[in-house]
């Protein structure tokens, strides 16, 4: 059982995460997709960022946890939603762009690198994937939850030749650049 399949945790974190949200990365997509275009979110906790990718956009959002999915579809019945986790990405669903803002980080490095790689199988075309973390170098665990710190550089070991990539900003969420966004683009030889 996962940290997140239990409701106190999810209660918790949507506690904590209280006036946060990836307002400037959806941006960042706006910036770049038609309207109306499909998007992918991995791991969207409590749907913040899914209402606003739903505003531009046909979102879809995603969870490994059926408690965050089950809280989201209680005040959203017509909601789009699907069981995924991140790494595997079991669907077989295309979408214009894959999006997360600090989830990806939860994962191993191997298993980022798969992901990537399920992710560049999932878009159409030469399709987007834009995603935030945490910047630094490391792995902490609190709770039983893995949090491993990129850079930039390290980022670019990790994507495979199915990306290429378009953008890699830091950005200040909390503590002056602590964050960084990557924005990938679907290889044509992926």
């Amino acid at each position: 059982m996962g940290y997140y399949d239990e409701e106190e945790n999810v209660e918790s974190y949507v506690r904590m995460a209280e006036g946060y949200d990836g307002r400037e990365l959806v941006d960042e997509l706006r910036k770049r997709l038609a309207p109306g275009s499909t998007v992918l979110e991995l791991g969207m906790g409590p749907g913040k960022d899914l209402a606003l990718l739903a505003e531009a956009f046909a979102a879809t959002g995603s969870d490994r946890s059926e408690a965050f999915l089950r809280r989201y579809r209680r005040d959203h019945p017509d909601a789009d939603l699907l069981r995924l986790d991140a790494v595997t990405l079991e669907t077989e669903r295309r979408f214009d762009a894959i999006y997360s803002n600090k989830v990806l980080h939860h994962l191993r490095v191997d298993e980022l690198r798969l992901s990537f790689r399920r992710q560049a199988a999932r878009l159409n075309g030469n399709g987007l994937a834009l995603h935030s973390f945490w910047h630094g170098e490391g792995v902490e665990e609190k709770h039983g939850l893995r949090f491993t710190y990129y850079t930039g550089a390290s980022l670019a070991g990790v994507v495979g030749p199915e990306f290429e990539t378009v953008a890699c900003v830091r950005y200040t969420e909390i503590d002056e650049g602590d964050s960084l966004w990557l924005l990938l683009r679907r290889s044509s030889c992926g």
